[in-house]
């Protein structure tokens, strides 16, 4: 699995981050998480507002930082159609 967080590296990124690590340990995943602070890239993905979440190309969420419950859902997922 291939996460990418977008953003320039504010506040609410570093908890992005935090919380994917926190996950991904919780539900014994292993995963390629990634920074992407470029914004043409983060453009690129379509993305106007961060921190956003990409799951293997795919943009999960942007301009929030999710609950842990929606967070594991997603990652859950994920993982069941990886």
């Amino acid at each position: 699995m291939d996460i990418k967080i977008l953003g320039p590296g504010c506040a609410n990124c570093s908890s992005l981050e935090k919380l994917v690590f926190n996950v991904l340990a919780e539900l014994n995943a292993d995963a390629n998480v990634s920074k992407v602070t470029d914004f043409k890239e983060i453009a690129s993905y379509g993305v106007m507002s961060t921190p956003a979440l990409v799951i293997d190309g795919q943009v999960k969420f942007s301009g929030v930082v999710p609950s842990k419950a929606k967070m594991t859902e997603i990652i859950t997922e994920a993982i069941n159609r990886g």
